[in-house]
């Protein structure tokens, strides 16, 4: 029985997630957590009999102790319930499917407690792959990814000797936009932004992915999960998303992990590594597909993938204050207080006025985060 617990249930790679353990009669579900959605809490409760529930929000944990005071499942709020969340003696697997900074310390410690992580929180390594990586070859834990784009690497590596790769290639949809030049994303809308082409994804990453931030943390993460400097990780837009990504290996040769776009693919693959189970759904039809097109990014109008490459060079506290200029400017523009472009302008004023720290422990990294929202919300 692989016993899971999840941070971040009721989210999009949360709730995928719950669809591999229905498929699969060997996963139990001893944990799980939300922020304030405690309608689907309850429901989820309900169908998968979790020991215990961490709910972000204290008063949403009032309610749903009420809703479900008729199970045995015990609920708790906070940071310190997302701790007891992350250390459940019982479980073996974390899935961090969280949404943001918030992810690092119950992912910190769940590593410490042993635990393997089943990596779907980009900002964990984004800000604090100098303090996860170690700490995870310390306490002898895999750190397992769940993004599509880092599953497919981690998949073409497995077999393969790691210091043979000489280039990570990193494959992007390009998003709604692609092709679009500056001039012409000045006035487009919410709803235009979150229709992405390819994949079914939560409103932040659907953004992300519109401004190629989401790529810019994806070459960010790679970084830290494949011990690859940045001068050999490069981004190739493939619009129809059936590569998932690639691996260049010194001889030239590439190998390249394909298939359609379901996340419940690196999901399942994380959680039964290094063994695969059959996973119902659409087969990738090459005949029916035709071509599989290939260009460069647009870095002069999608400015979220420079920005955050230069972050990723500077290192200390940048990558913080890309990572939290970006999440602050997301929600405002998620909440229309903001256009489309002004997303980067909020990340470049953001970085430009930063004077950064070396070497960062947790606690300086989030009180950068906090120290840029505040500058933010100042002046915007």
């Amino acid at each position: 029985m692989k016993k899971i617990a999840i941070l971040g249930s009721t989210g999009s790679i949360g709730t995928q997630t719950l669809e591999v353990a229905r498929a699969n009669q060997d996963i139990q579900v001893l944990g799980i957590s939300a922020g304030r959605n405690v309608q689907k809490l309850e429901e989820q409760v309900r169908e998968f009999h979790p020991r215990l529930v961490a709910v972000w929000e204290e008063e949403a944990a009032k309610e749903l102790q009420v809703r479900i005071q008729d199970t045995e499942t015990e609920v708790v709020s906070g940071m310190d319930g997302l701790l007891k969340l992350a250390a459940m003696p019982e479980t073996e697997i974390l899935v961090t499917a969280i949404v943001g900074m918030l992810g690092i310390r119950p992912t910190m410690e769940a590593i410490r407690a042993g635990k393997d992580i089943a990596l779907a929180n980009k900002e964990t390594l984004v800000t604090a792959g100098h303090l996860i990586m170690p700490m995870a070859e310390e306490y002898g834990v895999k750190i397992l990814p769940v993004d599509s784009e880092h599953s497919a690497i981690f998949q073409a590596l497995n077999g393969e000797h790691k210091e043979e790769v000489h280039k990570l290639l990193i494959t992007a949809s390009g998003g709604p936009f692609r092709g679009r030049k500056r001039e012409e994303l000045e006035h487009v809308t919410l709803e235009d932004t979150l229709k992405h082409p390819n994949w079914v994804m939560g409103q932040k990453i659907t953004v992300d992915s519109a401004t190629l931030v989401n790529k810019g943390l994806e070459v960010m993460e790679a970084r830290w999960l494949f011990g690859m400097d940045l001068d050999h990780i490069q981004v190739v837009v493939q619009p129809q998303s059936v590569i998932h990504s690639m691996i260049e290996f010194k001889d030239g040769g590439i190998m390249a992990q394909l298939g359609t776009p379901d996340m419940r693919l690196p999901i399942q693959y994380a959680l039964y590594y290094p063994h695969r189970r059959y996973l119902d759904g659409e087969r990738l039809d090459f005949a029916g597909l035709g071509q599989i097109t290939f260009e460069e990014p647009d870095m002069e109008t999608f400015l979220g993938l420079p920005m955050a490459i230069q972050a990723s060079k500077e290192g200390g506290t940048m990558p913080t204050v890309f990572n939290a200029a970006n999440e602050l400017a997301v929600k405002k523009f998620l909440h229309r207080e903001i256009g489309f472009l002004d997303i980067y302008e909020i990340i470049g004023q953001s970085m430009s006025r930063h004077t950064k720290s070396e070497d960062p422990n947790l606690e300086e990294i989030l009180a950068v985060e906090e120290e840029t929202y505040r500058w933010i919300e100042s002046r915007w």
